[in-house]
């Protein structure tokens, strides 16, 4: 896709750690909704409405409501599981001429991961996957022994010979455990500064930076950005301070840089989450760009 906000990219003296450096509030605001308008690689698909969890019914009308907003918005659409009613996800994402990138989540528990498994082949035998996910940040919660998660990879690989699959997670970890990267076809690699206490004012650079370390680290391979972005509300976290503007911004900063440098990312998160309040604390229910109630977000900047 071509932005009208490619514009922005050529301007005499660009601050490319800040794109948005000189710009008034209204031409922000206007830059943000051209963007948006113009559309995304991919969003990171938030199912949960108010007062549901995982483990909840999913119902297909709720995936179906929210995927009909983010339609033209994205060209991809990341989930996280395929049990629990996640399937319908993947189902509907390509129902409505979406890309997917499907995640068989992936814990401590050995039942809990067959079921997982079995459904992203099964998904991806129905012509429903274009990337198959094989976990997520597993290594990062020690959930898995490094030969239990490679297991799982090399067995759904051998199921669905053709479609790429990787592991999702923290940039880091590819550089860290070469076996893991040398099983995937493709480099799923969750980048955050906020989550690392990077200030807002250096969290491009900063972002730049973890996805070079992937890329090192893939030796050729694909690397694509599963999750970034910045939270609304929320507690400070060292340097990283939420706010409404720093979102909007971080968004903006992350899709501009993207489109000059031809960057695959899955941004986090659509909607924002009450539920992960309690594994987060209060931050974690705002990283969306509309709200828990499907509005669009920074209306005003």
């Amino acid at each position: 896709m071509s932005y009208r906000a490619e514009r922005y990219l050529s301007l005499t003296g660009v601050n490319t750690e800040n794109y948005l450096a000189g710009l008034s509030a209204q031409e922000i605001q206007d830059l943000f909704l051209e963007i948006l308008n113009n559309g995304i690689y991919g969003f990171c698909f938030s199912v949960y409405e108010e007062g549901q969890k995982p483990g909840d019914i999913i119902s297909e009308e709720q995936v179906k409501r929210r995927m009909q907003i983010l339609k033209p918005h994205a060209q991809w659409i990341r989930s996280f599981s395929c049990t629990d009613y996640n399937d319908r996800i993947p189902k509907v994402a390509k129902a409505f001429g979406l890309k997917t990138l499907v995640g068989a989540w992936l814990g401590s528990d050995p039942e809990v991961n067959e079921r997982e498994v079995n459904g992203l082949i099964e998904l991806a035998k129905a012509g429903l996957v274009d990337i198959a996910a094989v976990g997520n940040e597993v290594m990062y919660r020690k959930d898995l022994s490094e030969d239990e998660l490679l297991r799982y990879i090399y067995r759904v690989k051998e199921a669905i010979p053709g479609i790429p699959v990787g592991y999702v997670d923290a940039y880091y970890e590819f550089s860290q455990r070469p076996k893991i990267t040398e099983a995937c076809d493709v480099i799923l690699a969750n980048c955050y500064p906020y989550w690392e206490g990077c200030p807002f004012e250096h969290s491009l650079d900063y972002l730049k930076k973890m996805y070079h370390q992937a890329v090192q680290a893939a030796n050729g391979k694909p690397v694509l950005i599963t999750e970034t972005g910045w939270p609304s509300r929320g507690e400070n976290l060292k340097g990283a301070v939420p706010s409404e503007h720093h979102a909007l911004a971080y968004f903006i900063n992350t899709q501009l840089w993207a489109l000059a440098e031809n960057v695959p990312v899955f941004y986090f998160s659509s909607f924002d989450e009450s539920w992960k309040v309690g594994a987060e604390g209060e931050v974690g229910a705002y990283w969306g760009i509309w709200d828990k109630n499907e509005q669009l977000k920074f209306q005003n900047p």
